[in-house]
Order: structure tokens, then C-alpha cells, then sequence
């Protein structure tokens, strides 16, 4: 497995509201995907755990709220690993959206 693909997205918000829009957003990641894919996720504690599933294949991902930004981490399955710099670039210029 290749290693995560791991970003920071500053925000001023604060972590309520931070959780209230990765909440109502987190779908919209699966729009990113040609063709589409489907987002489930759950809670635990200030941590955010998502799957994203599309193309037969499912990457585990993990967003964890802080006061000044969000940390996520992506896991992507060897088919995907190929694209890792495409993949970075997308949700870099995606997941900073959901918060605004």
C-alpha cells in the first residue's frame, strides 16, 4: 500500500462548526471521482471516519478536527495509488470548500 496522502486545511471557525459542515458536505467527495462515488461516514470523537467507495475500489479516509484546522489522511488502494499527485491536487483544492 502506498503511504496516505495527508493534508492540513487552516480554518477560524471553530470545531462545532467545522463538524456541522463536514457533515452536511462530505457527500459532495464523491462527486470529485469520475463517475462518481459513494461517501459513508461516521464520528468518533473529533475524528471524522469516511470511506470512499468508486470504481470497485474503497479508500479509507479520516478527517480529524482541531481549533485552528482540519487533518485529513487518505489511504488509497494500489489501483489508485497510481494517481496519488491527481488525487492530493483535487482534495487540496475540494476540502478547504466544505468549510467555507
Amino acid at each position: 500500500m502506498a503511504d496516505p496522502i495527508t493534508l492540513d486545511i487552516p480554518h477560524k471557525l471553530g470545531k462545532a462548526a467545522v463538524r456541522e459542515r463536514l457533515d452536511s458536505g462530505i457527500g459532495k467527495i464523491g462527486s470529485i471521482i469520475p463517475g462518481g462515488g459513494q461517501v459513508q461516514h461516521a464520528w468518533d470523537g473529533d475524528t471524522m471516519n469516511f470511506t470512499v467507495s468508486a470504481l470497485g475500489q474503497t479508500m479509507a479516509c479520516k478527517a480529524t478536527v482541531f481549533e485552528d484546522k482540519v487533518h485529513a489522511e487518505v489511504d488509497l488502494p494500489p489501483m489508485f495509488a497510481l494517481f496519488a499527485g491527481k488525487i492530493r491536487e483535487a482534495l487540496g483544492q475540494e476540502l478547504p470548500k466544505l468549510l467555507k
